[in-house]
């Protein structure tokens, strides 16, 4: 009986050393892995920070470049908006923080000004427009990744500054600190496809909704949101409701 518990006790210990053994053998390789992709990491943030100074100037200068740029940055994980130091890589190796300041002061400018009319939403194409404007240079030389980029850096600010997709790959910009709800999404969507202007019968129809929902909805956008405009008069409906935001201005 001893003999037998001896030998129980003997393989006990084997195995437990066995164990000991794997466990040690697992961290070694383990420390072997991560010191491994640390200098993989090491070595392409150097060979970034070399393709971003040689090529500094075409990133700044071309909008086309810029995109390219930061589609590869994004294919990689890589946000050129974080970094050590404040504005990230676009101020660290490009140069770029004076500039990306600017434009989102000229983005707050805009969304203030056009507050009282829009409620605080306004069209992610019409801002890129009315910024470019307000620059005074071409359009295409500022872009909505460039602005999108830009209203990024401002969110510190809590001043509600986001950009809000309202479905088919259009864009709001929202400058107020509330939320959008599915509803006002909703309509803000059927708003763009018809110029801006929304009658109840096109979200019923086009949204399947109940016309109390069309109502209601409209209803708390033009009185408690102050996103639209009601004109009493249509000559279609009787009623219609004008979302500024969707709508097309010419200054």
């Amino acid at each position: 009986m001893h003999r037998l518990g001896g030998v129980g006790l003997a393989a006990f210990d084997r195995q437990r050393e066995s164990q000991r053994s794997f466990a040690e053998l697992s961290t070694e390789l383990s420390k072997t892995q991560i010191d491994h992709l640390h200098t993989q990491l090491t070595q392409f943030r150097s060979a970034l920070t070399h393709f971003a100074l040689n090529h500094r100037d075409s990133i700044r200068r071309d909008p086309t470049f810029r995109h390219a740029f930061q589609q590869m940055c994004s294919s990689i994980g890589v946000d050129p908006l974080a970094g050590p130091r404040k504005g990230g890589w676009w101020a660290e190796m490009l140069g770029m923080g004076d500039w990306q300041y600017e434009l989102g002061v000229q983005i707050v400018d805009v969304c203030v000004c056009t507050r009282e009319r829009n409620g605080g939403v306004i069209e992610l194409g019409e801002l890129v427009r009315m910024v470019s404007k307000l620059r005074g240079v071409e359009s295409g030389v500022v872009t909505e990744e460039d602005v999108i980029r830009s209203i990024k850096t401002l969110q510190p600010l809590g001043a509600g500054y986001e950009v809000i997709d309202v479905g088919n790959g259009r864009k709001m910009v929202r400058s107020v600190v509330k939320e959008l709800d599915e509803d006002q999404a909703t309509v803000l969507a059927e708003a763009q496809a018809e110029g801006g202007r929304v009658v109840e019968e096109t979200l019923v129809t086009r949204a399947c909704w109940t016309r109390e929902r069309a109502r209601a909805a409209l209803e708390n956008m033009l009185l408690r949101d102050g996103l639209c405009w009601l004109d009493a008069q249509d000559e279609q409906h009787g009623k219609a409701y004008w979302i500024p935001s969707a709508m097309r201005w010419d200054e």
